[in-house]
Order: structure tokens, then sequence, then C-alpha cells
């Protein structure tokens, strides 16, 4: 491990959505960002050689796996990792990749789920070692339409009143459904994409990326320092937890071992 501060590996499925937030904070602690567009062909490293791995969101589907042959590798990437208890941390699509590599159903939800919207924490989430860093409600950017199954074993975490699961922990990995890690900059780069501009214009009608990234400017205070804090919170407790043992902590232990045996 890395004195100055964690190295982590980022998969990335589209230029627009990098890390963000979380990116920033883990800068600002000296750590270390290995970057890999999955969606453009680079080849997955050694996850080995990293001290966690952040997996982040995309127009695909978890599930395309036909189209996207891609996606089968990265699964058993996160699958390996998460049975070595190395720390993950899926935002959005990565956390459906998240859940499926554990054998969680992923599919289209009931309807896409879009705007600043509220998510509120569960009991669970709030005795868990990093989401205790958020309170029971705050906003977030949602902007999806898929949704999964709760992967055995896994704590949830959250929820909104669309979709039932927006977080959730196994072992020393984590899943999170929604964004607060963006911004009103990168929200803009997002609207031009066509899979994105289209499900924002049929829910909220024309002029709706101007409405949308109003929302976004009023909270995005708000959103990068709750993302910013929950991101450290990992970092602190999963990453790179006190003593350097690695342990996972005690509030998730049960779910590691009836998840991964």
């Amino acid at each position: 491990m890395n004195a100055a501060g964690p190295n982590l590996l980022a998969l990335q499925h589209i230029a627009c959505e990098p890390p963000g937030a979380y990116e920033d904070e883990l800068l600002a602690r000296g750590g270390r960002l290995r970057r890999v567009m999955v969606d453009q062909g680079d080849a997955l490293p050694d996850w080995r050689a990293f001290d966690g791995i952040v997996v982040m969101g995309g127009p695909m589907g978890a599930y395309e796996d036909d189209q996207l042959p891609w996606l089968r590798d990265e699964k058993l990437l996160i699958a390996d990792a998460v049975s070595a208890a190395t720390p993950v941390w899926g935002v959005c699509l990565g956390a459906q990749l998240l859940a499926a590599s554990l054998g969680a159903h992923v599919a289209p939800g009931p309807g896409p789920e879009v705007g600043v919207l509220p998510v509120y924490r569960t009991a669970e989430g709030a005795a868990d070692p990093v989401f205790s860093a958020l309170p029971d409600e705050f906003p977030a950017l949602q902007w999806h339409g898929d949704t999964f199954a709760l992967p055995t074993g896994g704590i949830q975490l959250a929820r909104s009143d669309a979709y039932e699961q927006q977080a959730f922990v196994v072992a020393r990995a984590y899943g999170v459904q929604f964004h607060i890690e963006v911004g009103t900059e990168l929200a803009a780069e997002w609207g031009e994409v066509p899979a994105y501009g289209d499900s924002l214009k049929a829910l909220m009608g024309e002029r709706a990326l101007p409405r949308l990234l109003d929302q976004v400017a009023a909270a995005e205070n708000e959103m990068t320092s709750l993302a910013r804090g929950l991101f450290a919170r990992w970092l602190d407790r999963i990453v790179q937890p006190a003593g350097g043992d690695g342990a996972v902590p005690s509030a998730t232990a049960a779910a590691t071992n009836s998840a991964l045996s």
C-alpha cells in the first residue's frame, strides 16, 4: 500500500463519467488513480496491483454481454476482487455490475428515474462504517432506467421513492446507484450523450436539460460535499483501515461469509 495514499483502479465506461468528487477526495489525500476506459478497448490490468477498485457508470446495461463481450471479463474481475476482499466502489452502472458479478439479477426498472431527488438511508446504512457519514435523507442526481436485486449476503444501505435498491454493501464492496459526485459541468456533458438526452427529454419535455442543470446547480455544493465525506470514510475505514490490516468491518462480516462461501 502506498504510504502517501491509496492507489486505485478506475474502470470507466464513457469519458463523461469519471469519479468526479470521489476522485477529488482521493487526489487531495495524495492518492493515485489508474484510469481504464473499458468501452474503448483498454486492457483490464491486474487488479491485485491496486488498493481498491472504482467502477463507474455508463449508458449500457450490465446484462448486455452479447452486444458488449467485454462486460463478461469486467464482471469476472469484479467477482474475483470481491472474493479476495479487495475494496470495490461501484457507481450506477458500476453498482449494477457489482450486483451482477455476485449473481444478482439486473434488468430494466419500472421506468427511468431522472432528476435531483431525495435518497433515504436505511437503518442498516446508519450503522454502516461508511454510510454513517450520510444524513438520513439527502439529495442525489438520478439518471438511470435499470435496477438490481440485492445480492445474496448484501446489506441494503439506501432506497428512493422510485427504486428500492439505491445502495448496498457486501464484504468490502459498496454499490451506489445514485450520483452525488457530479457537478453541473459533468451533468451538462451527460446531456450531450444521446441515450441520456433522449431519456431526459422523454421524462421532462423540451428544455429538459437546462431545467435539470438548474436542479444540479442548486444542490451541487451539498452533493459533492457529501460525496467527498462518504468516499473519505470508505478510504479511511475500508481501503486503509487503522492498523492497515485490511479487516472487513464487523457490520459486514456476516455478509462476507454468506455471499462468498
